[in-house]
């Protein structure tokens, strides 16, 4: 069983104002061009990387603030 691709929410429109919401849905469909190749996952910020906090060398003993 396939779902319909336009529900209507609420109200009762006439077919032709139906008809003019899918012609305006196919045209800005067919006017935006699809990327040449997927977008890149951009890298984690250093921020948000946990491990970093828990991988930090230790500094010697001398090098620690009192």
């Amino acid at each position: 069983m396939s779902l319909p691709l336009v529900t209507v929410v609420r109200g009762r429109p006439t077919a032709e104002e139906l008809a003019a919401v899918i012609a305006v849905l196919q045209t800005r469909a067919a006017a935006v061009p699809l990327p040449a190749q997927p977008l890149a996952r951009p890298e984690p910020s250093p921020w948000n990387d946990r491990a970093s906090a828990i991988e930090r060398q230790r500094l010697p003993r001398t090098f620690r603030y009192r």
